[in-house]
């Protein structure tokens, strides 16, 4: 199993767990439990979307900032600010004992999850060109 082939099927997982905690009924452990599966799989997308960039289109990228701008300019996704919010929310999850930072990075999360969806796929079909 490659690199990127163990990252795509680890994403896909924590997509699904996410996805998962988003359909639940909201509570306080609810919240928590979908803050830090967001975390999570923001982690292993924006590194599956590295070892893409990397292996595919011979680009570096240090960061998640710097992934999606790599992104953005191979055209796996379209230029979208929310992409640089989503890493506002990532670096967020660190403060989660603030509730008002914890119910903002929460309420996000719906958004995100859509986002990182469209990423994957397009990572993953990248994967395979």
């Amino acid at each position: 199993m490659t690199k990127i082939t163990s990252l795509l099927e680890d994403t896909e997982k924590a997509l699904a767990l996410l996805e998962e905690v988003v359909a639940m009924e909201k509570s306080a452990i609810v919240r928590d439990a979908a803050i830090q599966r967001f975390e999570i799989a923001f982690e292993l997308l924006w590194k599956a979307a590295k070892a893409v960039l990397e292996d595919r289109y011979n680009t570096k990228c240090l960061s998640p900032r710097a992934c999606f701008r790599a992104a953005f300019k191979h055209e796996l996704i379209e230029h979208d600010d929310f992409w640089m919010e989503l890493t506002k929310l990532r670096n967020y999850t660190s403060h989660t004992y603030n509730e008002e930072v914890a119910e903002y990075v929460f309420g996000n999360i719906p958004k995100s999850l859509q986002y990182f969806q469209q990423l994957y796929d397009s990572v993953k079909h990248a994967s395979k060109q």
